[in-house]
């Protein structure tokens, strides 16, 4: 064809749309041979190498849900308390750009040296802080989102607006699990968090890397015992469902949604016979319960949830996330602060015990646990003696324990007044590229192709915070 021979603008579209059409055609099958090799295995939850050794087998992520305030918790702020009531000028007030003035509020809590680090707690968190000596606290901290929605989104799964895989999903398809009958993903809370169920949702990624919910309470997992008469019947009922369902599998090889239900049946039908001793804390000493600050027979507070996650971590489990709140009745105390004690008194010691637990247990040696909330609170108010503290995404604190982490240590600094970031920044990216870095997982390398495009739960950004690592 003579190349300056003239063509028609019908032409010309139609051949720009077949151009197009090829490439979103290219864009699919490179997604659809993506998707077929990471689900290559005949078991995408079996147990997969890491990148390199890792530190860390397992994640206890503690999440606590409002915003707790860093300058009554962690964050020490003499300054702050010298010059309460005093007035300044901030030119971000509730996500509004402007020039707002405000008011200096000092700490409710005192704080004081604790462990032989001597690194200050504050008195809301009295049994965490005699456990300071193990754990590496961040006071630089800084998140994207002002609003509680997007900011436990973005803790959660890396994105602050658009639904994307946990972090515990991630993990999940980046290792799998050591333990068949027991899910990979495990999130414990009663209570429905900012967010809802977009905090452990698979998303993209393969469905049985979703986490499973369970419920404080008498019945934490719903089916959780056979309704077939005996086991033999179940195997059997079983087997027919699977030879059909794999039936199925081979005329639509790619439907991911099936393979997902597939592994599911599997998992349930090993939970009936494993699950139940996992929740069943009778065996448990009373001086194991006393540590997470539980009585005989308590299945609904926090200290349930801290033991039943030490519980499930040493059967093998990768993630296991304990939320204490919802979102409502939290710690989003623009009203007044002291209901942060009513809130810490429920979560200090049995969190302090599980750290002690695992300690004794020699688990702590290769399971991280992780502390932290969305964002912290604002130093200052609008008005004189406010009894309450608004959002403040610019800097707070969270910390991080055992596998590969140093102990007794604090990393970064926020300035005099706990109101930005002074030292050693660490965005919610850089944490989690930190937790996958002690699993041995290269956060930049563990992707999945979804529309055209290469996902990550660090998306773009990210390091390594290699300070507060052995």
């Amino acid at each position: 064809m003579n190349p300056f021979t003239s063509i028609s603008r019908r032409e010309m579209l139609s051949r720009a749309a077949g151009g197009f059409g090829a490439i979103a055609l290219s864009a699919m099958l490179a997604d659809t041979q993506s998707a077929s090799a990471s689900s290559g295995s005949a078991d995408p939850l079996a147990p997969k190498q890491p990148h390199y050794p890792a530190k860390a087998k397992n994640v206890i992520f503690l999440f606590m849900s409002g915003g707790v305030s860093h300058v009554d918790s962690f964050d020490p702020k003499p300054q702050l308390t010298a010059d309460h009531n005093k007035t300044l000028n901030v030119h971000n007030y509730r996500g509004h750009i402007g020039d707002f003035k405000q008011h200096f509020k000092k700490a409710q809590w005192d704080f004081r040296p604790r462990g032989e680090s001597g690194i200050e707690v504050s008195d809301l968190f009295p049994h965490i802080g005699g456990m300071i000596d193990d754990i590496a606290l961040i006071r630089s901290m800084t998140t994207d989102h002002i609003a509680h929605y997007e900011a436990t989104l973005g803790m959660h799964t890396g994105s602050f607006s658009f639904a994307r895989p946990s972090m515990g999903s991630w993990v999940s398809y980046g290792l799998g699990t050591e333990n068949q009958n027991l899910p990979s993903f495990v999130v414990i809370t009663g209570a429905t968090p900012y967010a809802r169920g977009q905090n452990w949702n698979n998303a993209f990624l393969p469905g049985c890397h979703q986490g499973l919910q369970v419920f404080p309470g008498a019945t934490p997992i719903a089916n959780m015992h056979r309704r077939a008469a005996t086991n033999d019947l179940q195997s059997l009922e079983l087997d027919l469902l699977r030879e059909i369902n794999q039936g199925n599998l081979q005329q639509s090889p790619q439907d991911d949604q099936l393979e997902a239900r597939i592994k599911s049946f599997e998992t349930a039908f090993g939970m009936q016979s494993e699950a139940p001793e996992v929740f069943d804390l009778s065996q448990e000493t009373e001086s194991t319960l006393a540590m997470y600050d539980l009585k005989p027979g308590d299945t609904t507070s926090f200290g349930w949830n801290c033991l039943v996650a030490r519980r499930i971590v040493e059967r093998g489990v990768r993630f296991v996330e304990c939320i204490d709140v919802g979102s409502s009745n939290n710690w989003d105390d623009h009203g007044d602060m002291l209901n942060h004690g009513r809130l810490a008194k429920n979560v200090d010691k049995p969190i302090a015990g599980l750290l002690q637990d695992l300690k004794q247990r020699g688990l702590l040696d290769d399971t991280l646990v992780v502390w932290t909330t969305e964002f912290g609170r604002t130093p200052y108010m609008e008005e004189k003696d406010a009894a309450g503290r608004d959002h403040h995404p610019m800097v707070f604190s969270s910390w991080m324990a055992g596998a590969g982490m140093k102990k007794g240590v604090v990393h970064g600094a926020s300035d005099e007044y706990g109101i930005s970031v002074a030292d050693k920044r660490v965005h919610v990216h850089d944490f989690h590229a930190t937790i996958l870095h002690l699993l041995g997982i290269d956060h930049t390398r563990l992707t999945f192709r979804h529309t055209g495009r290469d996902y990550r739960l660090t998306d773009v950004f990210g390091n390594v915070v290699h300070d507060i690592l052995t």
